[in-house]
């Protein structure tokens, strides 16, 4: 039996020291995963979890420090917190020390969000280990009711929770009131009043436990001598103000029950909570009462600490509350619940200098922005201009400020946006604006105009390309007076290559600045210079159209792409080597233009044919003999044919998202094939649309779960590809069902509506050639000059 004992507690001795070995393991790797990326949440939670278990007080709340300077705790958190640290009290001779560390971390997890069960403990602990508050002492008295107010201004509104803290009131109270001397009426009847304060108060807020709180008061006022039924839930016998108030908390009450029930409920889904939160917050903003729409917003953001509605609560503050206090708080705990949102960074700064904060508060703030990851480059962008617009304001309407300001922590913002983001802004809209603030500043307000000619030529020579930014640099000189050093600029860059017609605007603009400002022989300069270049200009134009039309004619005469999956009986008859009616009726149309179009026409080689008889397509690519520019095809893509078998149809998506974004943001996926984003056909810029191919179905479907994801700060939509019509083949991509046909009695394909492929009148023929005619393929086709006078014969 003894050595059965001794086997036993060998077997738990060791399958303790290999849990003991295993949580070690468990320790180290969540600490050097945390050691590389802080930011991990779930491996915080887990860390935490296995240091509880593991019982090390000192790592342990080392760790919970780390996880609340990123993160806010939940209040569930904050409560296990708490009573890690209350069960260390008893055998802690630093007490009262260890009372202070702990209302410390119930100050700070109330702040994170609203919680009335966190207050309640809060209020409980206070009640039991302060010592000043346990003997009711004048100060401790002081320091509790001051508690209870903040708990009833935070959370006192909770239609479904806020009782709690108001008959813990209460009974505080009530607990003073019993601890009086009997002798002290005149103390005795202040108290009373006190606690039936309490119940009107109560009594006039919608709560979901009105007719209890109703009875409660009666019972309270039968027992200090007034007379009333304590078993009715009627009004009758109380004071008229009170039973006003008590009947229309009643009605705000009714009103709201539904929206309660829905929030409550248990068994609907997150989104649709969340939907019926939104909808109440929309009711509550319409009955215009500023603290119930922020209690519900508070309750809403504890269950959901989302982006959106952090959004919408600071903009619903900004409207309202404007300057007041307490939004520093809010600010404060938005952009640590969501630090990549820089619309929240930018409205928290806006705050401070609305509020008049100083600039340090300013500073920490940008600071911290800077550390931040933001979907899109425009975010940290408006965040150096938000930053730029607050030091300008300080420096130039602020002087009573005494922050130290001058222009040098202007020109260092903007230096130090330079530098981060000029490589991603290259020839940017966005680029031009900082640079263009920057050199006006300098101007202005630092009075040093060669500084700000330094600022536009950095961005000549990061982007020079841009016609804008030479107008800005031109427009600062001309604006100062600067007549000579803007017509320096305009002789730099007149011979530049633009986009689109830029190149030929700057050549008019000189000449017009030349008509406003400079002399005969400037203005003859002028011209000597620029009419060359401007005739340079329009022959490269006119050849870029000449080559654009002779593409577009090459593509029209092309057969297949009017041949292709058409079903016609004309050219399914016809002989091999005979030109179609439709071509013969284009030849006719062009005859009548101009013998240069024939030219062109004979020029324009016939369709090969296969072996099989079938239509071979021709290179659609034009050449150019003088080895230029080639005009770009018009329609390659047109008659680009995808089977969208195993493809996701991506809309929603920012205009500046490219291919590799899109492959990033599958690359958790795999198996992502060709990605096609759809351009504008005229500006040749996103349309916001792409098909992304994928290798099979499995990879496919985890694509479509994925949707309502964000990518570059827009939620996409995701779908799997399965367009209406769907193509069967290449020749569909050619026409579309502009030509109707039905048969007739004889079986005859008769074609209605618009047919391009219908015989022309003018040629004289009643019906196609017959199949017999074709096969024997004796008939020559006939050349331009033979139709030409079969055409005017008819005449």
């Amino acid at each position: 039996m003894e050595e059965e004992t001794l086997t036993m507690d060998n077997t738990t001795s060791s399958d303790s020291d290999g849990d003991d070995d295993q949580t070690a393991l468990e320790l180290q790797t969540l600490a050097t995963e945390l050691s590389t990326n802080p930011a991990n949440y779930d491996a915080h939670l887990q860390y935490i979890t296995a240091l509880r278990k593991e019982g090390d007080i000192d790592k342990l709340r080392l760790a919970r420090e780390a996880m609340s300077q990123l993160f806010p705790l939940t209040p569930a958190m904050w409560q296990q917190w708490a009573n890690d640290e209350i069960s260390l009290i008893s055998s802690s001779s630093r007490s009262e020390d260890a009372v202070s560390t702990i209302e410390k971390l119930y100050e700070r997890g109330v702040s994170d969000y609203l919680s009335v069960s966190l207050w309640c403990d809060y209020l409980n602990f206070i009640q039991k280990h302060d010592s000043s508050v346990r003997e009711f002492s004048p100060a401790g008295i002081s320091k509790a009711r001051d508690l209870f107010e903040r708990a009833l201004v935070a959370c006192g509104l909770h239609v479904a929770e806020g009782s709690k803290l108001w008959e813990a009131y209460r009974s505080f109270e009530e607990a003073i009131l019993n601890s009086m001397d009997e002798t002290d009426l005149e103390s005795r009847e202040k108290q009373v009043q006190r606690v039936r304060n309490i119940f009107h108060r109560h009594l006039s807020i919608p709560h979901s436990d009105m007719t209890s709180t109703l009875l409660t008061y009666k019972a309270w006022e039968s027992e200090h001598g007034n007379t009333l039924d304590v078993n009715s839930s009627s009004t009758d016998g109380i004071s008229p103000h009170v039973a006003s108030a008590y009947q229309k908390a009643l009605d705000m009450l009714s009103v709201r029950a539904d929206f309660e029930e829905k929030i409550a409920g248990s068994d609907v889904s997150d989104t649709e909570q969340l939907q019926s939160f939104m909808a109440y917050l929309k009711f509550e903003q319409s009955s215009g009462d500023p603290a119930r729409v922020k209690s519900l917003y508070e309750r809403a953001i504890t269950e959901f600490p989302i982006s959106d509605l952090w959004i919408d609560y600071t903009n619903y503050l900004n409207k309202t509350l404007k300057a007041d206090k307490t939004l520093r708080d809010i600010y404060n705990r938005a952009t640590r619940n969501c630090p990549w949102v820089g619309e929240l960074w930018v409205r928290f700064m806006l705050y401070l200098e609305r509020s008049r904060g100083s600039e340090k508060d300013l500073s920490d703030v940008f600071e911290r922005s800077m550390q931040c990851t933001f979907s899109t480059i425009d975010e940290y962008v408006d965040i150096f201009l938000t930053r730029v617009d607050g030091l300008r304001r300080r420096i130039s309407f602020a002087k009573d400020l005494d922050d130290g300001l001058d222009f040098l922590s202007i020109r260092n913002t903007f230096q130090r946006a330079c530098d981060y983001l000029s490589p991603q802004l290259k020839n940017t809209s966005s680029l031009l604006q900082i640079h263009s603030y920057w050199a006006r500043l300098e101007s202005n307000i630092g009075k040093d105009i060669t500084a700000a000619r330094g600022v536009w030529e950095s961005l000549l020579k990061n982007s020079g390309s841009m016609l804008e930014a030479w107008q800005g640099y031109i427009s600062m000189e001309t604006e100062m007076g600067h007549i000579n050093k803007a017509r320096s600029l305009y002789k730099r860059c007149y011979s530049k290559r633009f986009a689109g017609t830029g190149s030929e605007d700057v050549c008019n603009s000189w000449i017009r600045f030349e008509r406003e400002f400079g002399t005969l022989e400037d203005f003859d300069h002028a011209l000597q210079k620029v009419s060359p270049r401007l005739q340079e200009l329009q022959l490269f134009r006119l050849q870029q159209e000449s080559k654009n039309v002779t593409s577009s004619t090459d593509h029209k005469d092309d057969p297949v792409k009017k041949v292709k999956g058409e079903k016609r009986k004309s050219s399914s008859e016809a002989a091999p080597n005979e030109e179609s009616p439709a071509k013969r009726q284009k030849v006719k149309a062009q005859n009548k233009g101009s013998a240069k179009a024939n030219k062109a026409d004979n020029s324009t080689d016939p369709t090969p044919h296969a072996e099989d008889g079938s239509l071979k397509a021709k290179d659609p690519t034009p050449h150019g003999e003088d080895g230029g520019l080639k005009a770009k095809d018009p329609t390659p893509e047109k008659f680009k044919q995808y089977t969208d078998q195993c493809t996701a149809f991506v809309s929603n998506l920012n205009l500046k998202a490219t291919s590799d974004d899109l492959r990033g943001f599958f690359s958790d996926v795999g198996g992502v094939g060709a990605i096609r984003i759809l351009m504008d056909k005229f500006t040749k810029k996103s349309r916001g649309l792409a098909y992304v191919d994928f290798c099979d179905d499995t990879h496919l479907e985890a694509a479509v779960a994925k949707n309502k994801q964000m990518l570059l700060g827009k939620k996409l939509s995701i779908a799997r590809s399965d367009p209406k019509g769907k193509r069967k083949g290449p020749a569909a991509a050619g026409h579309k069902a502009s030509t109707t046909e039905r048969r007739g009695e004889d079986g005859k394909v008769e074609l209605k509506g618009r047919n391009t492929f219908a015989v022309p009148r003018a040629l004289g023929w009643s019906k196609p050639p017959s199949s017999s005619s074709s096969a024997a393929g004796d008939e020559k086709p006939k050349s331009n000059e033979e139709l030409r006078k079969l055409l005017l014969n008819k005449k």
